[in-house]
């Protein structure tokens, strides 16, 4: 094993850091998450990814639903030297991994919703080169695992069923949205050959692009779908800011005509408003955490 490996050389890394015992359920996917719609094209991300016909990491984009840190020295780059070892500082940014988050119960939402309302699900056979960490590497984790090594499932459930217990006896508004175990993909991801389905939000069903992943071989598949009503939205500004909700009330008004806010109409705001990539991330959160049940 060597440096010129580094997919190699970071599984073996996180391996010896990982806690014997505990290997994934045999249901277990990981899933990418992104918005379809979310930059100043009319098609996209999802576009993007068709034409490209693999899903790169932000240090090749330069996009992310979380933060804009990929760059030598950045706090991203910093993490992954880290938690991989240093193996990925010498490498051109196409071999870097790609982050995304385990599905252990079949959410059909997907486990991250907070990074988009679609995701690509991908083939088990991935499960095999992926690595996980609890909770996000944003928070500095101890808790790292491979497939056959997945003692960090345990801290997870725990904290699960303490959030459940917080939201049931009504303390405050508990954020699932920060809840999942984070995975990343080592080896790179080609569509479609990796991936098991898109699913997308059925506001987006009827797009083009989506028609045209079907005929590039993916299969698609709907989740329940995001509705929020902007009323729900209102009564929390304290969430992400009144500002937030002030830009949820003018789009319903002038884009949707609808009391009712869609993935697809912020979609469609960013595009024709070139909002700012950190209120429209914000509004996505309020649709991600008051558009569906949990």
């Amino acid at each position: 094993m060597t440096q010129s490996d580094p997919a190699a050389t970071a599984l073996h890394w996180v391996r010896a850091r990982s806690a014997p015992g505990h290997e994934l359920p045999v249901g277990a996917r990981v899933a990418l998450h992104f918005h379809p719609g979310d930059d100043a094209s009319e098609a996209g991300v999802l576009e993007s990814i068709l034409e490209l016909g693999q899903y790169l990491s932000q240090f090749a984009t330069g996009t992310s639903n979380g933060g804009l840190t990929a760059f030598p020295g950045g706090d991203r780059w910093l993490w992954e030297q880290r938690i991989f070892g240093g193996a990925y500082d010498h490498v051109e940014v196409h071999h870097r991994p790609v982050y995304g988050a385990l599905d252990l119960d079949g959410d059909p939402f997907g486990p991250a919703p907070r990074f988009g309302s679609a995701y690509l699900r991908l083939r088990p056979e991935v499960l095999a080169r992926a690595t996980f960490a609890y909770p996000d590497s944003t928070f500095e984790p101890e808790l790292f695992g491979v497939a056959d090594r997945m003692r960090l499932i345990a801290d997870y459930r725990r904290d699960e069923r303490a959030a459940d217990q917080a939201a049931a006896q009504g303390r405050g508004i508990v954020d699932r949205l920060d809840h999942y175990i984070e995975a990343h993909i080592h080896g790179g991801v080609k569509v479609p050959d990796d991936v098991e389905a898109l699913v997308v939000d059925p506001s987006f069903a009827d797009h083009a692009v989506v028609e045209r992943a079907g005929r590039c071989g993916l299969v698609v598949e709907t989740h329940p779908g995001y509705v929020a009503e902007v009323a729900e939205i209102a009564a929390h500004p304290e969430y992400r800011g009144q500002d937030v909700v002030e830009l949820a009330q003018r789009i319903v008004e002038r884009l949707a005509n609808s009391t009712q806010l869609l993935p697809i109409h912020v979609a469609r705001a960013r595009r024709v408003w070139d909002l700012d990539g950190q209120l429209s991330k914000k509004l996505w959160h309020c649709l991600a955490r008051f558009g569906r049940t949990w």
